[in-house]
């Protein structure tokens, strides 16, 4: 209806409207209200799925995660990853391999990467003489420590599937929800398969995977 139609039936309906006009402006208000509520709600939900909440770590390895400090989940979302695994008491044998590789620099500088990181009883599993000799094996201890990075960032809805490495073969994740395997027969153990025993942890440029054995990288 036109603004010049609606005062027309304004004047012409006076004494009804009159009549009616409480009912109306409850009717009005509780549109208001209504629209309002609406508005409001709407306003809400916009906002939650603009922001959604981070997912938190996940798994049974998680508990022996410091809960305060630099190796904690929260310091570690501070550093990049390289650093992070350092302040973190699960990974210091992996660090010891990182270090004996120089590849603390390479992890701490890359823009975004998955790494899947042997908790230390992985490297403790391993025949100590073997464990020797591939620390003091630089080239193979660079493709090992490789092949357990992806260079892209995955979640965990992301994480199952065959992806290209660090060291440019591949590694196969399966799995959902809290629980993944990767590489069947892939280990250097030859046992399988890997198990994620912490996942989801997040550091300044990697989201990183605590599995419970040491990958073997293709020939």
């Amino acid at each position: 209806m036109t603004r010049s139609a609606a005062l027309a039936g304004a004047a012409a309906l006076a004494l009804t409207l009159s009549a009616c006009g409480s009912d109306d402006s409850d009717t009005a208000a509780e549109s208001t209200s209504a629209g309002t509520s609406s508005s409001s709600s709407s306003a809400a939900a916009t906002t939650t799925e603009a922001a959604p909440a981070a997912d938190a770590p996940f798994g049974p390895g998680c508990a022996s995660v410091p809960t305060t400090g630099a190796g904690s989940f929260d310091g570690m979302s501070a550093d990049p990853v390289g650093t992070a695994a350092g302040n973190n008491p699960l990974l210091s044998t992996l660090v010891t391999a990182v270090t004996a590789a120089d590849l603390g620099d390479t992890l701490n500088t890359l823009s975004a990467a998955t790494v899947l990181a042997p908790v230390n009883d992985a490297f403790a599993a391993i025949p100590q003489d073997a464990l020797q000799a591939t620390l003091a094996d630089v080239p193979g201890l660079t493709k090992i420590l490789t092949h357990h990075v992806i260079p892209e960032r995955l979640s965990p809805e992301q994480l199952a599937g065959t992806f290209t490495t660090a060291a440019g073969d591949e590694v196969t994740i399966t799995g959902s929800g809290e629980n993944f395997s990767i590489d069947a027969a892939g280990t250097l153990l030859g046992t399988s398969p890997a198990t994620v025993i912490c996942g989801n942890v997040q550091t300044a440029n990697a989201t990183v995977y605590i599995i419970d054995q040491v990958l073997k990288p293709a020939a």
